[in-house]
């Protein structure tokens, strides 16, 4: 059994004052992926470079506390990758893959938009490099597991209130439209959705901290394990940890048959 969990941190060193590595101790977790460390190495404790029982590898922002993903694994991968070679992207850290056999774990963090109009335009230029990136991955014949804060909301299933979102970002529908092509054109899989067709509130994954969101499970879906058919045809259970709090995000938790 591969026990894969995703988790954008929201700040590294937030969420280890938040129990996340006490947490992370007690879960049968093979590789973890990380988002939104918000950190370089130096700043990183012994404990978080390579918790107990893990080793860690991370891609981290150029720019102090801004971005930055991260990756454990119990296994050592075969070969770690960071970045997509986008200098414009890779200098913001947003993409470490890791290898094992068959197959790839990656670690995945999209830009948001809901800064500003210029954040959402550097958005679609990352969604525009990468939808390449998805047809050459796949292209590869590997299994691959793409991991991560996608900050788009697939469908009105997705979040809550979907109707007074439509002109926002993480749910325009130039964005939702871009997912459906992956999944529907490219054959990627979105694993949570295949074994929960149908779940609304169980599975959001992100709350605004405004008002009462998270208190009032007002909330989105945008933290996905989105993977090719073989791997994702041996997921066996799915969930969205809610019990604890480390960031705004809940860390997803996916279980496949499969072996590193």
């Amino acid at each position: 059994m591969l026990q894969v969990i995703s988790l954008n941190l929201n700040g590294i060193r937030s969420a280890a004052t938040k129990g996340l590595y006490d947490w992370l101790g007690e879960q049968k977790a093979d590789v973890v992926c990380l988002q939104e460390i918000k950190a370089q190495l130096p700043d990183l404790t012994e404990t978080m470079r390579s918790p107990q029982g893990f080793g860690g590898w991370f891609h981290c922002a150029e720019k102090k506390g801004y971005s930055g993903v991260g990756l454990y694994a119990r296994k050592k991968p075969d070969r770690v990758t960071e970045g997509i070679g986008n200098p414009e992207f890779d200098a913001e850290g947003r993409y470490i893959r890791a290898d094992w056999g068959n197959l790839s774990v990656v670690s995945l963090y999209l830009p948001s938009g809901s800064s500003s109009p210029e954040r959402q335009e550097a958005k679609f230029r990352f969604m525009k490099f990468f939808y390449p990136q998805l047809v050459m991955l796949r292209a590869e014949g590997r299994e691959i597991i793409l991991c991560g804060d996608w900050n788009i909301a697939h469908k009105e299933i997705d979040l809550k209130n979907w109707k007074s979102n439509q002109k926002n970002s993480g749910f325009l529908p130039e964005e939702r439209a871009w997912l459906t092509q992956a999944f529907d054109e490219l054959g990627w899989i979105d694993v949570y959705r295949r074994l929960h067709p149908d779940t609304t509130g169980e599975a959001y994954t992100w709350w605004s901290n405004r008002g009462q969101a998270r208190a009032n499970n007002v909330g989105w879906r945008i933290d996905y394990q989105i993977a090719t058919p073989g791997v994702a045809a041996t997921a066996k259970s799915a969930s969205v940890y809610k019990t604890q709090r480390f960031s705004d995000h809940a860390p997803l938790l996916i279980e496949y048959n499969w072996a590193l």
